[in-house]
């Protein structure tokens, strides 16, 4: 119920009878029919009522005087309550009276209110004291309720008050005034005395009806005298002789028909002992309205065998009259065959009384009009009409009730079915109650327990059944098979689902299990049956494809849960044969082994007369194989997103030179060795080793283990799936390397050429070369690939020959370019250079591959002019005491990866 309305605000507060007032509140009605009520200062004001909206009413005040409440009643919220009053009063308004407003000359100066209608204010009351109250506009600035409660100044009240009327009407007249005013209200008294005349004037109305009274009681005494004349009695003695002479007349008519009596009893004896007969009209009427049709059977084949060949006429008349009864009967009773719902008990019966009743009268004319019927037959149509007609009411029934809650967009309740579970419940209810009711009676009829003079049909019947399962397999197909092309049955049946929304679809496909169970239990009451197979395969074939489609959900279910993986990820490497992997692949084998469970127990068991879905080259195995593909692609994305987002989310510190004045890159976070888990405190770049550790260990043995998870439940190894999808990862991760890559490599090698020529260097300038020390661009390099290495094997070793080739190829080719484009060397910025390159060649030997030897052979046959003798000689000499102060760093580029 809505709230109670509430009065806030008032435009004018005050004014005499019909003046235009606008109500302002809350909850003053939802519609103008819920206006049931408005009162102003007590008076009935909803005929001039005018309703604008929830919060706002325009109305005229009535005829009420004094401060009051204005109250407005709904239906909605009752009857409500006002914060504010309105101040009615009189105010007389003559043409002699100036006025500051115009005078309306509207109907509404003449409005009703209720049954009086209310004159002009000039006119409505003479003052009784006789004077006048033009010029005593003064008013009282106190409410005369608050000063005489109980009361008024309405002379026709009964609790009128002289002190209102005079503190109202007169507060501005003289005491001198007044005094003459009650002298004349006392004269007017006295001459209202009554006397003889004054009575008759004040009773005229009463002495007119006697007399007219009396009129009428002496025009009804002359109407009597003309009427009946002046002597009764003499009338009243012809009426009693009239009497006599009629009574005498209806005696000798009795006598007149005793003759016929005796004859009539003859013929009542005659109908005594021929009761049975005669009576049987109206016996096989009431026996068939009682449906005791095995009782007129029998009376109507006693009555054929005692006067079917009487050649009397009354009896052949009236066995005439029975026959046309008993015809009626017998169309009566083809009509109850035929109609529908009823059981298979009750048209037997219907039958069986049909075809006795054909029988009794196959040899009479009336008979033969109904010899073509086979009421046997008749009503297994009638049974499969019915149906089909239910199955297609049920769709279309169930199918308008989604369409009116998707044009309402109302939220789902996720815990109730949608109609497209009740429809499948009820349409597999309707043909395991049915179908088996139509089979029965089919069998009765080719037994012979039904059959009548027709041959049997059994071609139609056979064709009826199996167009009744087919009809039943097309309803639950359009309802269940949702994600299936169903242009093929919406042409051929001429029915088609409404097509819902996304939010409906996803809410149904849970359902699809249950819609499966539902099926299988209609399936399982036809098996019973001993139904051909032809009729059964059409149903197994259904059920083959609803186990697929549940199939494809769940899966979809588990690739829909698979993508949201990243949320599990805890960085914790727990992979022991493969260093770097973490938990995350552990997660999707847990999915996968959860959902081949419910797979297995929901629809890849087959039940009774089920085929099995996985034989060689057949839909179910390819179904497998692409359910399989989207969930490792669906995987892989989950590794790829983690890896991207990671790097966008976070701001990666690149390898910046120290030699040029910026910190160095800031180092892997500390590991306690490979296989440990580093959680929140890894960088984005140990995140993307992680993700190429996943897409490798994917590659190399974990999808091959999930093959074997389907071998171990009963399916084929999906070879197909499980090659495509290390395709997949292996693009991923060339693509996720090629990343990393070029984030460790770009800013490594950026840094060579700015280093290399720090401090105005120059390769063409002498210097001094006998400490036995690399340039520093050299040591800066060294030392920017250890920090990569150390990052890369705390990860996973794995990684290193991948990245690190890439890395060294890079440094390889800038090496390359920038000695190639020196013009000149000098003697010793030769021997420099070549202590440079070499030591690079051979710190970074197990990471080279032929390209990177090349732009390193490259790099030092730029070198110009080329070394002598001794000049190759210091520069081994040189070399060799460089390994030896950087042994520690070149140590970390000699050991190799696991």
């Amino acid at each position: 119920m809505a709230p109670q309305p509430v009065v806030t605000g008032l435009s004018p507060k005050e004014g005499p009878p019909g003046t235009r007032v606008i109500i302002r509140g809350e909850f003053l009605g939802t519609r103008i029919q819920d206006l049931i009520g408005l009162k102003i200062c007590g008076s009935d004001c909803l005929l001039s009522a005018e309703w604008k909206s929830s919060n706002k009413i325009i109305a005229r005040s009535g005829p009420a005087k004094g401060k009051g409440d204005i109250i407005v009643t709904t239906l909605s919220g009752g009857v409500g309550t006002s914060t504010v009053q309105f101040r009615a009063y009189h105010e007389t308004i003559g043409p002699l009276k100036e006025s500051a407003v115009w005078i309306e000359e509207s109907p509404s100066q003449n409005f009703a209110w209720g049954r009086r209608t209310l004159a002009q204010s000039g006119l409505t009351q003479e003052d009784p004291l006789g004077l006048s109250i033009e010029g005593n506009e003064q008013k009282i600035p106190e409410d005369l309720r608050d000063l005489i409660p109980d009361a008024c100044g309405d002379l026709s009240q009964e609790n009128f008050s002289p002190a209102w009327f005079l503190l109202e009407n007169h507060l501005a007249t003289s005491f001198e005034d007044l005094k003459a005013g009650l002298a004349y209200l006392k004269r007017k008294v006295e001459s209202q005395k009554e006397g003889q005349l004054s009575f008759l004037k004040s009773n005229a109305g009463s002495v007119i009806d006697q007399l007219d009274t009396l009129m009428n009681i002496r025009d009804k005494l002359q109407e009597d005298v003309k009427l009946h004349g002046s002597e009764p009695l003499n009338i009243l003695e012809q009426s009693i002789e009239n009497s006599i002479s009629e009574s005498q007349k209806i005696f000798t008519d009795v006598l007149v028909r005793k003759e016929k009596a005796d004859s009539t009893r003859s013929v009542l004896f005659a109908l005594s002992r021929h009761k049975f007969l005669f009576c049987l009209p109206n016996a096989v009427d009431r026996r068939a309205k009682a449906a005791e049709y095995d009782i007129v059977v029998n009376d109507y084949s006693r009555a054929k065998n005692l006067f079917g060949k009487t050649e009397i006429h009354i009896f052949r008349q009236v066995l005439e009259e029975v026959d046309q009864r008993i015809l009626l009967i017998r169309r009566q009773l083809h009509e109850k065959v035929v109609k529908m719902p009823q059981s298979v008990e009750q048209q037997k019966k219907l039958i069986k009384a049909l075809s006795s009743l054909e029988l009794q009268q196959s040899g009479t004319t009336v008979g033969d009009r109904l010899r073509n019927t086979d009421p046997a037959w008749d009503a297994i149509e009638a049974r499969a009409k019915f149906l089909e007609a239910t199955f297609r009411q049920t769709f279309e029934q169930h199918a308008n009730k989604e369409a009116n809650v998707q044009e309402k967009s109302k939220s789902r309740d996720p815990s109730q079915p949608p109609s497209r579970v009740n429809f499948c419940e009820e349409l597999c209810d309707i043909a395991a109650c049915q179908l088996p009711d139509l089979w029965r009676l089919g069998q009765f009829y080719f037994t012979g327990d039904l059959r009548g003079p027709h041959d049997p049909k059994p071609g139609d019947f056979k064709r009826m059944v199996l167009t009744a399962i087919e009809k039943f397999c097309v309803y639950l197909r359009l309802a269940i098979l949702i994600a299936a092309d169903q242009r093929a049955l919406r042409q051929t049946s001429g029915l088609a689902w409404p097509i819902g929304s996304s939010s409906a679809t996803h809410h149904f496909l849970p359902w699809v299990p249950q819609c499966l169970r539902y099926t299988r239990i209609a399936y399982a009451t036809l098996i019973g049956l001993d139904l051909p197979s032809e009729a059964l395969d059409i149903i197994q074939r259904l059920i083959d494809e609803v186990r697929l489609f549940c199939f494809s959900i769940i899966f979809k279910r588990a690739t829909d849960r698979c993508k949201k993986l990243d949320a599990l990820e805890t960085w914790e490497m727990s992979v022991e044969e493969y260093p770097g992997a973490t938990s995350l692949p552990a997660a999707l084998e847990s999915l996968l082994v959860e959902t081949l469970e419910e797979v297995q127990t929901v629809c890849m068991q087959p039940e009774a007369r089920e085929g099995n879905l996985l034989e060689p080259h057949s839909d179910g195995q390819r179904e497998v194989t692409q359910r399989l593909q989207e969930l490792l692609s669906a995987f892989s994305g989950v590794i790829a997103e983690l890896a991207f987002a990671s790097h966008d989310d976070e701001t990666p510190t690149h390898n910046v030179s120290q030699l040029l004045g910026f910190p160095n890159a800031q180092q892997p976070e500390s590991v306690s060795g490979v296989g440990n888990s580093v959680g929140a405190a890894v960088n984005w770049e140990q995140r993307m080793l992680c993700c190429l550790a996943n897409y490798a260990y994917c590659n190399k043995s974990f999808f091959h283990h999930l093959g074997n998870l389907f071998v171990r439940y009963g399916y084929p190894l999906p070879t197909l799936a499980i090659e495509s999808a290390r395709y997949n990862v292996n693009q991923l991760f060339t693509n996720l390397l090629e990343e990393y890559v070029e984030h460790k490599g770009d800013p490594l090698v950026g840094t060579i050429e700015p280093s290399m020529y720090l401090g105005r260097f120059q390769w063409d300038h002498e210097m001094e070369i006998g400490a036995g020390q690399l340039r520093p661009y050299a040591h800066e390099c060294c030392d920017n690939l250890v920090g990569v290495y150390s990052e890369i094997y705390s990860i996973s070793p794995t990684l290193l020959r991948p990245i690190l080739e890439s890395i060294v190829q890079t440094i390889s080719e800038e090496l390359a370019r920038l000695m190639s484009c020196v013009q000149r060397f000098s003697h010793t910025g030769a021997i420099q250079a070549h202590v440079d390159i070499r030591l690079l060649r051979d710190a970074l030997e197990n990471y080279t591959n032929e390209t990177a030897k090349n732009y390193f052979l490259e790099a030092l046959e730029a070198i110009s002019p080329p070394l002598n003798g001794e000049q190759k000689r210091k520069a081994d000499e040189i070399l060799e005491r460089v390994k030896r102060n950087m042994r520690l760093q070149l140590l970390c580029f000699a050991v190799k990866e696991p």
